[in-house]
Protein backbone atom coordinates (compact mmCIF):
# COMPACT_ATOMS: atom_id res chain seq x y z
CA UNK A 1 0.00 0.00 0.00
CA UNK A 2 1.48 3.26 -0.69
CA UNK A 3 2.57 6.19 1.73
CA UNK A 4 -0.21 9.12 2.38
CA UNK A 5 0.37 12.43 4.20
CA UNK A 6 -2.46 12.85 6.98
CA UNK A 7 -2.53 16.48 7.82
CA UNK A 8 -4.79 17.21 10.80
CA UNK A 9 -5.46 20.66 12.10
CA UNK A 10 -6.99 21.21 15.13
CA UNK A 11 -7.83 23.82 18.17
CA UNK A 12 -4.60 24.33 20.32
CA UNK A 13 -6.33 22.84 23.51
CA UNK A 14 -6.21 19.69 22.26
CA UNK A 15 -2.81 19.03 20.56
CA UNK A 16 -1.46 17.99 23.32
CA UNK A 17 -3.71 15.23 24.13
CA UNK A 18 -3.71 14.18 20.20
CA UNK A 19 0.65 14.43 20.26
CA UNK A 20 0.23 12.24 23.52
CA UNK A 21 -2.33 9.54 21.34
CA UNK A 22 0.28 9.89 18.36
CA UNK A 23 3.75 8.74 20.61
CA UNK A 24 1.78 6.50 22.54
CA UNK A 25 1.78 4.30 19.02
CA UNK A 26 5.18 4.33 17.65
CA UNK A 27 4.24 1.44 15.15
CA UNK A 28 1.34 3.91 13.59
CA UNK A 29 3.23 6.88 13.80
CA UNK A 30 7.26 6.98 13.54
CA UNK A 31 7.51 10.85 13.60
CA UNK A 32 5.32 13.72 13.06
CA UNK A 33 5.62 17.64 12.41
CA UNK A 34 3.93 19.79 14.56
CA UNK A 35 3.02 23.61 13.72
CA UNK A 36 0.97 26.74 14.68
CA UNK A 37 -1.65 27.68 12.04
CA UNK A 38 -4.66 30.13 12.38
CA UNK A 39 -8.50 29.02 11.46
CA UNK A 40 -10.22 31.47 9.16
CA UNK A 41 -13.99 31.24 7.56
CA UNK A 42 -17.33 29.96 8.41
CA UNK A 43 -16.60 26.50 9.82
CA UNK A 44 -14.16 27.96 12.31
CA UNK A 45 -15.98 29.05 16.00
CA UNK A 46 -14.51 32.33 17.30
CA UNK A 47 -15.19 31.77 20.71
CA UNK A 48 -12.53 33.84 22.60
CA UNK A 49 -12.53 37.51 22.56
CA UNK A 50 -9.46 38.08 20.86
CA UNK A 51 -10.04 35.03 18.30
CA UNK A 52 -13.31 37.33 17.44
CA UNK A 53 -10.84 40.76 17.35
CA UNK A 54 -8.60 38.88 14.79
CA UNK A 55 -10.78 37.51 12.93
CA UNK A 56 -9.30 33.75 13.17
CA UNK A 57 -8.29 31.12 15.56
CA UNK A 58 -5.43 29.46 17.22
CA UNK A 59 -4.71 25.65 15.21
CA UNK A 60 -2.32 22.89 15.53
CA UNK A 61 -1.06 21.45 12.49
CA UNK A 62 0.26 18.15 12.58
CA UNK A 63 1.64 16.09 9.66
CA UNK A 64 2.90 12.58 9.57
CA UNK A 65 3.67 10.57 6.07
CA UNK A 66 3.27 6.47 6.13
CA UNK A 67 1.61 3.55 5.07
CA UNK A 68 -2.19 4.49 4.31
CA UNK A 69 -3.69 1.45 6.22
CA UNK A 70 -1.49 3.17 9.45
CA UNK A 71 -2.80 6.53 9.19
CA UNK A 72 -6.24 5.48 9.09
CA UNK A 73 -6.07 3.54 11.96
CA UNK A 74 -4.55 6.42 13.71
CA UNK A 75 -7.99 8.65 12.66
CA UNK A 76 -9.79 5.51 14.33
CA UNK A 77 -7.77 6.04 17.10
CA UNK A 78 -8.42 9.69 17.70
CA UNK A 79 -12.04 9.27 16.94
CA UNK A 80 -12.64 6.13 19.68
CA UNK A 81 -10.22 8.39 22.71
CA UNK A 82 -11.37 12.01 21.77
CA UNK A 83 -14.87 11.47 19.64
CA UNK A 84 -15.21 15.08 19.94
CA UNK A 85 -12.35 16.74 19.55
CA UNK A 86 -13.10 18.55 16.40
CA UNK A 87 -10.23 17.47 14.34
CA UNK A 88 -10.10 18.15 10.23
CA UNK A 89 -7.87 16.29 8.23
CA UNK A 90 -7.18 14.73 5.06
CA UNK A 91 -5.02 12.36 3.41
CA UNK A 92 -3.05 12.57 0.22
CA UNK A 93 -0.90 10.66 -1.64
CA UNK A 94 3.08 10.93 -1.61
CA UNK A 95 4.68 10.33 -4.71
CA UNK A 96 8.45 10.65 -3.08
CA UNK A 97 9.53 10.33 0.79
CA UNK A 98 13.24 10.53 1.84
CA UNK A 99 15.89 12.15 3.43
CA UNK A 100 19.03 13.69 1.67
Amino acid sequence: MPDVLLTLIMPDDIAQHVEDLLLSRPDLVPGFTVSAAEGHGSVVPLVEDTELVAGHAPRTVIRTVGPEAAKREVLALIKREMPNANVFYWLIPIIEAKHI
